[in-house]
Parts: C-alpha cells; structure tokens; sequence
C-alpha cells in the first residue's frame, strides 16, 4: 500500500472510489432522522458538515425546501457545489465555508439542523460547544438531528482503547465516538424538549448496507475504481474486514430533538 493511500481518511477514500453514502447507520438511519424532522417545503434547513451534498440534494429535491449548508473543509464546499449545480438545485440550496462552533448565522434562524457523522470527530468540549450552536440557531420549537458513531464497549477497559488506537490508525480518523449515556451527556449541555435516541449497526461498509446505500451497479462501479489500484482494492478490503471484525465495538446513533 502506497503512504498516499495509508493517509487518506477513510470517508475520503470511498468517496473516492464513488461511494456516495458517506454515514455510519446508511441511509435507513438517515431517513429516520429525516422523517422526524417533519419537513415541508417551507422548512428553513441547515445542514452542518454537508460533504458532497448527497443529504442536502436529497432534501431539496423530496420536499422542495431551502437548505443552507456549512462545511469547515473547503474541498468539500466546491464538490457540493459541483454536485448541487450538476442537479440544478442552485435555487434552493446554498454550501459556505465555515465553523460549526461559530456557526455565522443569527439566532433562531432556521427550522430544522441536521449534523452527521462530524460530532463523531470532535472532542468532547467541542462536541458539546457545537450542540449548543445548534440550539442557538433553531427558532423556538425547531428540530435537531444528528447521526454519529456509536460506542458499544467501555472505553476504560485496556483492550477496548487499544482497539480504538488501532481502528483509528486504520482510518487515519481520529474518531472519538461515545457509548450511549455519553452521547446522553452531550446533549444535556442545552434544554432540548423531545430528546429520542434510537441505535443500531454500524453498516458503512456491510455487503447489506453497501446494497441499501448505493445499489448493485455503484458497489460494482466502487470495486472496479479500486481495481485500477492494487493497493487502493487492498485497502478497500482491509477496511471491510477491521469493521467486520469490531462489529461488537461500533454502531451508530441517532438524536433528534426540540427547541
């Protein structure tokens, strides 16, 4: 394996190779956070940390609302903008470079604030500065949704942090995903009404959730792209066999809540 692959983080890596679906419950956790959050075409969106668009796009052309997106990564903001122009969405959707812990918007601003897979990368402080960005922003009575990776193990135990050490390694993320009660604790940093929580797997890279997320035809497109490199098609497999392996040390979490 090449050091450009080894370095290349992992979300990155497969939307290299065209995998569009980029969370860690797929798009069935992402639907069900969708659908809670009630939106109408008159729904006033943010969307926190879009990536390439793939939720915005998907929100503006279902419900016909506006969505603003924010994304600290500059590359992120222009492929976004490449794909919501390819969709001719530009009327209704609008990507800026920006900070989700200062975020540059007025006070209950927006409807609807949907963040996934980005908490997962922030430690614990900044966690819990950004969830009350997020409550500043909502209008009174609007709903928040998040998507994270979720923790099934105790990380006190040694073994346990030493499998961390090495997925992150793997994953050239510095992931800092939380069991259950300390994604709990996060979130109780504002006065949410309504706060649910659901979990389950972690099905980024399943053979099941590979289907669901990009079908048959992108799955085969995703390995014939990695076939062009040996070592980027080992890479692939390497990351579908460490995920295999700790299935009992990840999965994913879904919050939704109101203002």
């Amino acid at each position: 394996m090449t050091q450009t692959t080894k370095r290349l983080p992992t979300h990155l890596f497969l939307a290299s190779l065209g995998k569009t679906m980029l969370r860690p419950g797929g798009r069935e956790a992402s639907n069900r956070i969708i659908e809670a959050c009630q939106i109408t075409k008159d729904t006033k969106v943010l969307e926190v940390a879009p990536n390439m668009g793939t939720t915005a796009i998907h929100l503006a052309k279902t419900f016909g609302c506006h969505v603003t997106g924010i994304d600290i990564h500059k590359e992120s903001v222009e492929k976004a903008k490449e794909n919501i122009s390819a969709h001719n969405l530009n009327e209704l959707i609008e990507i800026q470079h920006g900070n989700a812990l200062e975020l540059p918007f007025d006070d209950n601003t927006f409807d609807v604030v949907i963040n996934e897979a980005m908490l997962t990368m922030l430690p614990n402080e900044h966690k819990m500065k950004a969830i009350s960005e997020y409550y500043r922003v909502l209008k009174p009575g609007g709903r928040l949704a998040t998507h994270d990776l979720l923790l099934k193990q105790d990380p006190s135990d040694a073994s346990v942090e030493e499998r961390l050490k090495e997925m992150r390694k793997l994953v050239v993320v510095n992931a800092q995903p939380l069991t259950e009660d300390g994604w709990k604790q996060i979130f109780a940093v504002c006065p949410f009404k309504e706060l649910n929580n659901q979990s389950g797997k972690m099905c980024l890279l399943t053979l099941k959730g590979l289907i669901v997320d990009e079908g048959w035809d992108k799955l085969i497109e995703m390995i014939e792209n990695a076939k062009k490199d040996q070592d980027k098609l080992d890479y692939l497999f390497q990351l579908i066999e460490a995920f295999d392996d700790n299935d009992d040390l990840y999965g994913h979490i879904t919050f939704t809540a109101v203002k």
